[in-house]
């Protein structure tokens, strides 16, 4: 199982300010592995915490895996700014555990990837591997049609491009969802893997749908089934 994937011109880089207030969300979905015979479930959620803190999580599971991710992060002149972020996994391969401190005041990242200590460099904008699917939701939502992030990845700092591709409709247990499609931008000599997200319209551009092939074409998908926006169930039509 494979961590879930998630601004401006090619030529910049985002720095996840926000067009508007984050809106709390919980939305459970069905995952599904083409390969295997049975389906697992899936949630992500986004709670408001102490301040301006706000806490996101992800985690889905199945019968032969699982996997947790969690990030915390404050909002700061209406941009995104984590502060830790931690990553589990089982099953389907090896396990693997992450941690991650974002120490802002020392400038720095520290933490810990398969039991080997990282430190990196914190500059404004940088972002983790849960925070920026956040800012993504949100330069979505913003109208905006190429997002570029820095995001701590492993013991280095990878830059993460995506495109929208246009508007789908989604079909879904709460309903047919319009939704927003985008696509991780990756150089296809360097990369077979690919990333598909698709973020509802009418509700916060909330996540509806994410596929994810593997270079080996192995395929992941998860599909919502219910949620909420800011205590509003979400129905499709």
């Amino acid at each position: 199982m494979r961590r879930l994937l998630i601004g401006l011109a090619f030529s910049l880089l985002s720095s996840a300010t926000l067009a508007a207030e984050l809106k709390p969300f919980h939305a459970s979905y069905t995952a599904d592995f083409k390969q295997l015979p049975f389906s697992g479930t899936a949630e992500r959620s986004l709670s408001k915490q102490a301040g301006d803190t706000w806490q996101l999580n992800f985690q889905a599971a199945m019968m032969v895996a699982s996997l947790k991710e969690s990030s915390t992060l404050k909002l700061e002149k209406n941009q995104l700014v984590p502060l830790s972020y931690q990553y589990s996994r089982n099953g389907l391969g090896k396990s693997k555990k992450i941690k991650q401190s974002f120490d802002w005041s020392a400038k720095t990242v520290t933490g810990s990837e398969k039991g080997k200590a990282i430190s990196l460099p914190l500059t404004p904008g940088l972002l983790d591997k849960s925070t920026y699917q956040l800012a993504l939701q949100e330069d979505v939502a913003a109208g905006k049609k190429s997002m570029r992030y820095r995001v701590v990845d492993g013991d280095d700092i990878d830059t993460y491009e995506f495109r929208v591709v246009g508007s789908e409709s989604v079909k879904t247990k709460a309903g047919r969802i319009e939704a927003i499609k985008v696509e991780r931008v990756r150089d296809p000599s360097q990369s077979k893997r690919e990333t598909q997200l698709w973020f509802a319209k009418d509700w916060d551009y909330l996540l509806v749908s994410l596929r994810q092939v593997e270079k080996d074409g192995k395929e992941y998908q998860i599909v919502l089934e219910q949620a909420e926006v800011a205590g509003k169930p979400v129905k499709g039509r």
